[in-house]
């Protein structure tokens, strides 16, 4: 009869922080420029966090001024502004996430149904290079295309015998315009991702399911878009973290310093660059960004904690 021959005891103790960075040195020193960014423009910078308790001074500097405590958040409060910001960020941010992934996904598809891949590659191209172009050019076109007397949209209606349209003295067109304008320069550039998780698909599953009758709209539903699930929802938390965060340069650029558009497309950031550039008001900027800051944070772990307990794969932590 044969003695078992006793089992290695398997060692289950973890390795030491200092063996696991040196076993992943390459992984490390190829994250260090990211690293040194992140500290240098997320962590030095918090401690300005505190311009926003006090009434900034020039000469007194940000820890000599005079603590205020949360007056200048009453103020911004009292002001009536911040809830007509806090609504124009979320809704434009909101129409941003939910227009820019449903076309980014239909055009990934329409991409990968195109049989020519010379074709395929020249659309690629011409819809990705809106994504390049200067939003101070952007501005401009937009600017030559609607403004009162001059636009082309103005001239060609008066050559009609119809009346002009003064958009720029009306904001209730806006929010469309400026979403379109959105659409038109981002999607390109965000149907990349959803192409490249298409590509991902094995062909084979595809192909079977062709041969077992499926058509096209079959494809899509039932292997392509459960396909992209994971993807969407990873992007859509990503955006939501953001969704507080509006788009400056666009919206600077197509309405600048014109009040009359004020009530319908004002965001938060426009509201801080004014008050920091034109009022010089550093103490009420900084309490608004504070603000715009904390309700990003609890969205995104409030939307994370909902996708944790439908689908814990698809959280982000």
């Amino acid at each position: 009869m044969q003695k078992a021959v006793p089992q290695k005891v398997i060692n289950n103790r973890k390795p030491s922080v200092g063996r696991t960075l040196y076993q992943n040195k390459t992984l490390i020193i190829m994250c260090i420029p990211a690293i040194i960014y992140f500290i240098a423009f997320s962590y030095m910078p918090l401690p300005g966090i505190y311009v926003a308790f006090v009434n900034y001074n020039y000469r007194a500097g940000i820890f000599g001024s005079p603590f205020i405590g949360l007056r200048n958040f009453e103020f911004v409060a009292k002001s009536g502004k911040l809830w007509m910001l806090t609504k124009n960020t979320i809704l434009f941010n909101f129409a941003f996430i939910i227009l820019d992934n449903l076309l980014a996904v239909v055009v990934a598809i329409l991409l990968k149904e195109i049989q020519s891949k010379m074709f395929r590659k020249v659309s690629q191209t011409m819809m990705f290079l809106p994504y390049f172009i200067s939003q101070v050019l952007v501005g401009l076109l937009v600017f030559s295309l609607l403004n009162s007397d001059t636009g082309f949209l103005n001239v060609v209606l008066t050559r009609l015998g119809m009346t002009p349209l003064r958009l720029y003295k009306n904001g209730d067109a806006w929010p469309l315009i400026i979403i379109l304008v959105h659409l038109w320069q981002k999607t390109g550039y965000n149907s990349v991702v959803y192409f490249a998780a298409i590509m991902g698909i094995d062909d084979s599953i595809i192909e079977a399911s062709m041969i077992d009758g499926a058509n096209g709209w079959q494809k899509i539903r039932h292997i392509i878009l459960p396909s992209l699930r994971p993807t969407i929802v990873i992007l859509l938390l990503f955006a939501l973290g953001g969704i507080v965060k509006g788009d400056f340069g666009l919206f600077w650029n197509l309405v600048g310093r014109n009040p009359t558009l004020y009530q319908k497309v004002d965001i938060i950031e426009m509201f801080v660059y004014r008050a920091t550039v034109s009022d010089f008001n550093f103490s009420t900027a900084s309490a608004v960004g504070m603000y715009q800051s904390l309700v990003g944070f609890v969205l995104v772990l409030t939307v994370n904690t909902i996708v944790k307990k439908i689908e814990p794969d698809y959280s982000l932590f």
